[in-house]
C-alpha cells in the first residue's frame, strides 16, 4: 500500500478515510483511488473491516466470597456505513470494549454463587453482548459474538472443590462396590440353596429307585422259589449288601484295620433294624396317601 503523487491502493477489507482541509468528506473503497492534495485532501487513514477479537480478563468475587477469574472473548467489526463514527468518535475500540466487558461481569457474577457461575456462563455472556451492542453501535461497531471462554477459581478453592468431587465419587464407588458385593453373595446363596435342593431331590429319588428295586427283586424270587418267603429274600439281600459295603471299605478307605462284627447273630441284628426301618417308612407313605 503507498501514495505516489495523487494515486493510492486501498487493500481489500479496509477503508481509507479521506479529508479536505483536515474535514472528512468521503471514503475510499478498496482499490485504486486517487486524491487530489492539490485541492488540500489527504488519505487520514485506514478502517479494518475484518472481525478482530478481543480477550479480556477480568477478576471479580461472586456471591459466597469466591474470587474468579474470567475471560470474555469479544469478537467485533467496524461497519463500512459508519466507518466515519469508528474512525473519529473512539481513540482506542480495545479499551472502550474492556471497559464494558469489566462493568458486566463485576455487575453479574456478583449476584450468583460460584457454582451457579459457571452453569451460567452464557447468560454472563448474553448481558455482555447485549451491552456492548447497545454502546459499540453508537461508535461505529458491531459485535459478532461475546463469549465466556475461562472461568478460574482462587487456586485454594479450586484445590478444594477438586477434593470434594473426588470424595464425593469415591463415596459413589464404595456403595456400588458394596452393593455389587450384596447382590453376588445373595446370588451365592441363591445358587447354594438351589444346588442342595436338587441334591436333595437327587437323593430321594435315589433311595426310591432303590427301595422299588429290592421291592421287586423280593416279590419275584419269592414268586419263583417255593419255600421261601419275602422276608428270608430280603435277609439273604442285605446279607450281601452288608458284605458288599465291606469289601468297598477295605478297598477304597485309607484305614488298614477295620472292626466289624464277627457273630453270625450281628448279621441278623443289622438285617432286622434296616428292615424295620424299611417297614416304617412304607407305613408313612401309606398313612400320607
Amino acid at each position: 500500500m503507498g501514495q505516489v503523487c495523487c494515486c493510492m491502493c486501498v487493500e481489500q477489507a479496509k477503508v481509507g478515510i479521506v479529508e479536505k482541509f483536515g474535514k472528512y468528506e468521503r471514503i475510499a473503497e478498496p482499490g485504486f483511488q486517487c486524491v487530489n492534495w492539490v485541492c488540500g485532501r489527504r488519505l487520514a487513514g485506514y478502517i479494518s473491516l475484518r472481525v478482530q477479537q478481543l480477550d479480556v480478563r477480568c477478576e471479580t468475587k461472586t456471591k459466597d466470597n469466591v474470587f474468579v477469574s474470567v475471560v470474555c472473548s469479544v469478537q467485533y467489526r467496524a461497519l463500512v456505513d459508519h466507518a466515519e463514527d469508528a474512525f473519529y468518535k473512539l481513540t482506542n475500540p480495545q479499551r472502550q470494549i474492556q471497559a464494558y466487558v469489566f462493568d458486566v461481569v463485576r455487575a453479574s457474577v456478583p449476584k450468583i454463587i460460584l457454582d451457579d457461575v459457571f452453569e451460567q456462563k452464557d447468560d454472563i455472556a448474553h448481558n455482555v453482548q447485549h451491552e456492548l451492542e447497545k454502546v459499540m453501535g453508537v461508535f461505529g461497531y458491531a459485535i459478532e459474538q461475546t463469549l465466556i471462554t475461562d472461568i478460574e477459581p482462587d487456586a485454594t478453592v479450586k484445590k478444594s472443590m477438586n477434593e470434594i468431587n473426588a470424595a464425593s465419587r469415591l463415596r459413589i464407588a464404595t456403595n456400588e462396590k458394596a452393593e455389587a458385593e450384596k447382590i453376588l453373595q445373595v446370588k451365592r446363596a441363591e445358587g447354594e440353596a438351589e444346588s442342595k435342593y436338587l441334591s436333595g431331590v437327587g437323593v430321594a429319588r435315589q433311595r426310591q429307585a432303590i427301595v422299588d428295586g429290592l421291592r421287586e427283586s423280593v416279590l419275584a424270587f419269592s414268586s419263583h422259589v417255593d419255600g421261601t418267603s419275602p422276608k428270608d429274600v430280603l435277609d439273604m439281600v442285605l446279607l450281601t449288601q452288608y458284605f458288599d459295603t465291606m469289601k468297598e471299605i477295605g478297598q477304597h478307605s485309607k484305614n488298614t484295620t477295620v472292626f466289624i462284627p464277627h457273630a453270625p447273630g450281628s448279621v441278623t441284628e443289622i438285617a432286622s433294624q434296616i428292615r424295620n426301618g424299611f417297614l416304617q417308612g412304607q407305613a408313612g407313605h401309606a398313612h400320607k396317601a
